[in-house]
């Protein structure tokens, strides 16, 4: 059971991938912080191609969220004009420094990372020393930046259903990794899950 929930991770985060590279690749001579965005999302298919074997969910409800919370994000699309209430040099800013929290998360979390609740390893170096989702706050950090950039209809949509699902993800996750003590011990010492001093 693992194996096939493992390869299904592999493909649909691979296809999601692709769809949105292709997407999205006639933007980046245009409007290159887009460039920041497809980095933050599309880490992660190297990150599942290479990641080692563990304990994985059985639950449905927390595999859901994982790919409302994986997917959706990938629909966004640039708008045509963009509004110039906020500079594009302060977007940029915003979107590389969670581009940035992003990578040094997936960096300390290398072969642990998966889409669905799974302990490959509690990690506990790297931005997890601050905080226990770093990598979802880069998420957010990213794609408030492309949104600030990018407020369509249909981005105000798309966003918001996303850091729902990955606000939910967060609990799921923590639910399946305090039966771990080496996780219960990090969350003793690490209080906050995604902002220090407020969550």
């Amino acid at each position: 059971m693992n194996k096939i929930v493992d390869w299904s991770e592999r493909l649909l985060i691979f296809g999601l991938a692709a769809f949105f590279l292709s997407s999205m690749a006639h933007n980046f001579k245009a409007h290159p912080y887009v460039l920041l965005l497809a980095i933050s999302e599309c880490l992660p298919v190297l990150l599942v191609l290479i990641r080692r074997p563990g304990s994985v969910t059985r639950e449905v409800y927390p595999f859901l969220l994982a790919l409302i919370g994986t997917a959706a994000p990938l629909l966004v699309r640039p708008m045509q004009n963009h509004p110039d209430f906020v500079p594009i040099a302060v977007i940029a800013a915003i979107m590389t420094a969670g581009v940035f929290i992003n990578i040094s998360a997936k960096v300390a979390l290398w072969r642990s990372f998966g889409l669905a609740p799974a302990n490959r390893g509690v990690r506990a170096g790297g931005p997890y020393r601050f905080i226990r989702h770093p990598m979802y706050l880069g998420y957010f950090v990213t794609q408030a930046g492309f949104l600030l950039a990018n407020p369509s209809i249909a981005n105000l949509a798309i966003y918001p259903l996303a850091w729902t699902a990955q606000l939910l993800r967060i609990r799921e996750e923590e639910k399946f990794l305090l039966e771990d003590g080496a996780y219960r011990e990090l969350a003793q010492r690490v209080r906050f899950r995604l902002i220090p001093g407020v969550y």
